[in-house]
């Protein structure tokens, strides 16, 4: 499932540098997370490290992007071949 940021988001920049996948950008009003990029750090880390790292605690999954976890290592396997 790929996480998204909910509008709880205080734009402190401490996410972006931490995304492995270069999901996360700055959006209109609060930073945003691609989907078709986000794999929840599977294939770098244990754990988001998005979510780790931010201090308001704004950043979930997103159930409108379920996935299982062989589909987000399918997605990190994709992402490291392009």
């Amino acid at each position: 499932m790929a996480l998204k940021i909910i509008d709880t988001c205080i734009n402190c920049d401490a996410c972006i540098a931490e995304c492995p996948n270069d999901a996360i950008a700055e959006g209109d009003t609060i930073y945003t997370i691609d989907a078709e990029r986000c794999t929840e750090c599977v294939g770098h880390f244990d754990e988001p490290q998005c979510i780790g790292v931010c201090p308001v605690e704004c950043i979930v999954k997103d159930p409108a992007h379920a996935e299982s976890p062989d589909q987000l290592q399918a997605k990190f396997q994709r992402l490291q071949a392009a």
